[in-house]
């Protein structure tokens, strides 16, 4: 469970993240792309921030990925910049792929589909594991 402290920290981080990367990309005239950071969860010791980022359009993603992380120092020094007055030390960043979007998608799909357990209950058979 996560203390106020690191939901307060979470949210700082969050919307600073946005700017900087949103930033970034408008900076670079870059069309046709949309980074959301949806969510920064912070350790208990304040050191490392796991920021979730959604990518639309997804092709793009695992790319885009890699050059976030490969600029992760950069963009914790912008971030350092930013956030100097509210915090001493800035976490270390590790950044990831937030897939809820596509997992409730899949599971939306499913539902209108064919493969609804509700309509066809045969198909709950077949899903048991063995």
């Amino acid at each position: 469970m996560e203390t106020n402290r690191q939901k307060k920290m979470g949210a700082l981080l969050q919307g600073d993240l946005v700017d900087i990367l949103q930033g970034e990309v408008r900076k670079n005239g870059i069309t046709n792309l949309i980074i959301s950071v949806s969510k920064v969860s912070v350790t208990t010791d304040l050191s490392i921030a796991k920021v979730y980022l959604s990518i639309f359009p997804n092709e793009k993603a695992p790319e885009l990925l890699t050059a976030i992380k490969t600029n992760a120092p950069l963009i914790k020094h912008d971030l350092a910049q930013r956030v100097k007055n509210q915090l001493r030390k800035v976490p270390n960043l590790m950044f990831y792929i937030d897939d809820s979007l596509d997992y409730i998608e899949k599971i939306d799909n499913a539902l209108k589909a064919e493969e609804n357990p509700i309509m066809h209950r045969d198909l709950l058979e077949r899903r048991k594991k063995k």
